[in-house]
């Protein structure tokens, strides 16, 4: 959920779940067709009552078929994939649309004997949290390797790209100070704020001139400042101005922070990601970022000062009480690392693909937003045609994501797609295809 949809949920006089906003003498049935949202603060004496109103919508979503949350793979990640088809039972290949394996490099053959070898060296887990007897070689390897790669001193790792977020932020912020985000952060930036205690505030996405005024009203009145912004937004692919951000910064003595999920491996002359990009390599006060994506595996990482690093393998609460990376992740993202690194071609095949999806698309008529990375937005602005488009989408074997309330506001609600560089010609041709059929068919363009 990112920072947009809480601050319009929290805007709005009712609860969701409550009589006002649902209607006390509905019936189950007439209350299906509100939001996701609506499910979350359920008003009821039994702390399971949203749970059994939630199986209602559930289930008016499965007859329609618009429930395509949690389908199946019977094969790994690629851009074609096996599924166990929900509504048929059966096993189908379908274009992956939806992954965000961004360079193919789960399958990538370094990557996949760089963890084999791993598993017959270290076995299959590290047996202890890291500040304890968890740190192995190879975590240590991976920290020094990311924090190079990033144009950072030192580098922590974390067994989820949701904790680093949770535990740099709670780690650094406190009570007294200020943490400023850009209105479509990520959930695990707006949770990891919540934690910590620090007055947090939001400006609209990107708007540096409502960010500057945040900043200088906020002259004297915190100890600390805090600002956050995700480096590639992930569900509108755009890109932050970090020279920008950063000026705005300095001259209002805050730190930034960025968010690198979407952007390492992808953007950036070497795949080094936002900082790259602009130029401003070494400048960001602190970089977070996953395995997840680009580089295949999961988990997630802080890179900054050494004194920030080491100040947070103590005061991280999700290091110090989670058990370290497995150490088969470690090695075959090292791997991933080496193959970003000597083989530019992988990054050059997915911006190949992105060029020529989404100029497409365009001609299409489909509203891609400010679109400019490996994810692309169908904005629609629609619940029913993002689900009808979805399952219709389904039906023709290509997979993607619904997007609606509380993830995306409720007017620009969509179907996100996300490329890989091992997606062929034929594979966006498909799509392409497909995607004209069915918006023709719903009268999206």
């Amino acid at each position: 959920m990112h920072e947009q949809a809480l601050a319009e949920n929290e805007s709005v006089g009712t609860r969701p779940g409550s009589s006002e906003a649902i209607g006390t003498h509905q019936t189950e049935e007439e209350r299906i067709g509100a939001s996701l949202a609506d499910y979350y603060q359920w008003e009821d004496d039994d702390v399971f009552g949203k749970a059994r109103a939630f199986s209602t919508y559930l289930a008016s979503m499965r007859a329609r078929q618009h429930d395509l949350y949690r389908r199946t793979l019977v094969s790994g990640s690629g851009h074609r994939v096996h599924i166990r088809d929900p509504f048929t039972g059966q096993v189908r290949e379908m274009i992956m649309m939806a992954s965000n394996n961004y360079l193919g490099l789960t399958s990538h053959p370094r990557v996949v004997e760089a963890a084999v070898r791993a598993i017959r060296e270290y076995g299959a887990g590290a047996g202890s949290v890291p500040l304890l007897a968890g740190t192995l070689a190879i975590h240590r390897e991976l920290e020094e390797r990311l924090a190079a790669f990033k144009g950072c001193e030192d580098a922590m790792i974390f067994a989820a790209g949701y904790a680093g977020n949770l535990g740099a932020l709670a780690g650094l912020l406190r009570p007294g100070d200020l943490v400023v985000n850009d209105i479509l952060n990520h959930a695990s930036i707006v949770d990891g704020c919540r934690m910590s205690g620090a007055t947090s505030k939001v400006f609209p996405h990107l708007d540096l001139r409502a960010l500057e005024r945040i900043l200088q009203r906020a002259q004297g009145q915190f100890r600390a400042k805090m600002v956050v912004v995700d480096g590639v937004f992930s569900m509108d692919g755009d890109i932050a101005p970090l020279p920008e951000l950063i000026a705005i910064c300095r001259r209002h003595g805050a730190r930034l922070m960025i968010d690198e999920a979407h952007a390492t491996g992808v953007i950036g002359a070497h795949g080094r990601g936002t900082p790259e990009y602009w130029g401003v390599e070494g400048q960001v006060d602190v970089v977070f970022g996953t395995l997840s994506k680009a580089l295949g595996g999961v988990g997630g990482f802080v890179a900054s000062t050494r004194e920030v690093i080491d100040y947070l393998r103590i005061f991280a609460r999700p290091y110090m009480f989670s058990t370290a990376l497995p150490p088969a992740v470690a090695a075959s993202v090292l791997a991933a690392l080496d193959v970003i690194e000597t083989e530019p071609e992988w990054r050059e095949r997915l911006w190949d693909n992105i060029r020529y999806l989404t100029t497409h698309l365009r001609s299409l008529g489909f509203n891609l937003g400010n679109a400019q990375t490996a994810i692309v937005p169908l904005i629609i602005g629609d619940d029913y045609k993002v689900n009808e488009m979805a399952r219709r989408l389904h039906e023709r074997g290509i997979f993607v994501n619904p997007v609606f309330y509380p993830a995306v506001s409720r007017k620009l609600s969509r179907v996100r797609l996300s490329l890989m560089a091992t997606h062929t010609r034929e594979d966006l041709d498909l799509t392409l295809d497909a995607c004209e059929k069915v918006g023709r068919e719903l009268g999206i363009i």
